[in-house]
């Protein structure tokens, strides 16, 4: 059981979460009926998953240390820097 705690939102913030909370819930989704439901994790299977790789940075470019490392056209990267030791 969770301890209540003191409200610190804004009075415009609280007037804006009491807007929402006060609009109506959306009508669940029309299936056909010989659809099925599936579970989320399911809809994730069919995502990317994210992988995390070692690389070196070299006249601006990002190279992958591990030469096996075969990224797709068009990849989407983030870019973790971390300072020479």
């Amino acid at each position: 059981m969770t301890s209540a705690k003191a409200d610190s939102r804004s009075p415009e913030r609280r007037a804006h979460d009491e807007r929402i909370a006060a609009e109506p819930q959306l009508a669940p989704p029309e299936l056909s009926p010989d659809e099925k439901p599936l579970p989320v994790e399911s809809h994730q299977l069919r995502l990317a998953h994210p992988v995390a790789i070692t690389g070196i940075v070299e006249n601006g470019l990002v190279r992958p240390l591990d030469s096996a490392v075969e990224l797709p056209e068009h990849a989407r990267v983030i870019i973790v820097a971390s300072e020479p030791t």
